[in-house]
């Protein structure tokens, strides 16, 4: 590896652990940019994940304040977080490699429709609840949507990390009643749930470039904590709004590059 491949890859590796911890949408910068400088795309998806895991982790830790009393909520959902990030994996090892490729724009704009009418269906949910007695609890029947559509997205994550974050806030923000914050802290630890068993199980099955590897990890680190402070002082309008911005850049980017 020449030496500002490295650089490159190590400043990349900043960006997605800034943007993992925001929102989301880490492997758009990471991905092209390893595809660009001749990894093959497995290696690079493999790579990748096992790279941005530290940063993941790193800016969940930088989340901690607004995950306290949330032991609960986690202990319910990261079952099928990472049941579902095994199924990825296993789909990503064995489906051809178009499989996947052409739901993944789908679904990344279904998860911004979801972020842009979110507010809205909240308030909703919350007068259901109130009419009905039931308080910001959920019912049995939304407890089994939420750990459903986490363990789908778990899928999703593991067989390619772009804009799982987009996705989980999207679901956990309508189907949740937490605050914004809470709920991008939930999403950090989520996502990095994902990215660590993805990345167990590459690191033994799946072609792996560890120098790669080693300097996503530091670049993500990094990231992650700079990544947290930063969204943790937006508003809840500021957060979405990066959200979209940040998703609507995935679409295009995913549509024009053929991934």
């Amino acid at each position: 590896m020449v030496w500002w491949h490295a650089i490159l890859i190590g400043v990349a590796g900043v960006w997605a652990g800034m943007i993992n911890a925001v929102v989301g949408s880490g492997t758009l910068v990471t991905f092209p940019v390893l595809v660009a400088l001749g990894y093959p795309p497995v290696t690079a998806t493999t790579s990748n994940a096992i790279g941005l895991a530290p940063g993941a982790v790193s800016g969940a830790i930088g989340y901690r304040h607004e995950l306290r009393g949330q032991a609960r909520t986690l202990l319910s959902l990261l079952p099928a977080s990472i049941v579902g990030a095994v199924v990825g994996t296993i789909l990503l090892l064995s489906l051809p490699a178009d499989a996947f490729e052409t739901i993944v724009p789908v679904l990344i704009v279904l998860a911004l429709v979801l972020v842009v009418i979110q507010p809205k269906v909240s308030a909703w949910v919350a007068r259901r609840q109130a009419d009905a007695g039931a308080g910001a609890r959920r019912s049995a029947g939304g407890t089994v949507l939420l750990v459903t559509l986490v363990f789908l997205t778990g899928i999703y994550g593991g067989y390619f990390t772009a804009a799982q974050g987009v996705l989980l806030m999207a679901i956990m923000g309508i189907l949740m009643t937490e605050r914004l914050q809470t709920l991008n802290g939930i999403k950090n630890v989520l996502s990095a749930a994902v990215n660590i068993v993805a990345g167990v199980v590459y690191a033994f099955v799946a072609p792996i470039s560890w120098p790669v590897v080693a300097l996503l990890a530091v670049g993500s680190v990094i990231g992650g904590q700079l990544g947290a402070k930063v969204g943790r002082k937006l508003s809840p309008r500021m957060l979405r709004g990066a959200i979209v911005v940040i998703g609507s850049a995935a679409v295009v980017q995913l549509v024009a590059t053929g991934w």
